[in-house]
């Protein structure tokens, strides 16, 4: 089947290279990373959107604490480094 898709022009690069080393097409090459992509996810198993990362705490910010200010985080973290004016 005939299809049209973007792809990095780096990483088409490399495909080519590899498909010409092997004396392969540029499909074949392409076919057979879908394949590995698809058998180490998982037959027809979808791949997580959601990651569920440890909280601490009760959760939720502290009252008062602006996540769009830059400095007061900065501040709140003890890092110098960061400018202390909001962004």
């Amino acid at each position: 089947m005939r299809t049209t898709v973007n792809i990095d022009p780096g990483l088409l690069s490399e495909a080519k290279q590899i498909a010409a080393r092997s004396h392969r097409s540029l499909g074949s090459v392409l076919e057979d990373a879908l394949r590995r992509m698809i058998s180490d996810t998982g037959a027809g198993e979808a791949v997580p959107r959601h990651v569920n990362l440890p909280s601490h705490g009760r959760g939720g910010l502290r009252t008062g604490v602006d996540l769009a200010d830059r400095g007061q985080i900065a501040e709140l973290l003890g890092d110098d480094e960061l400018p202390h004016a909001s962004a």
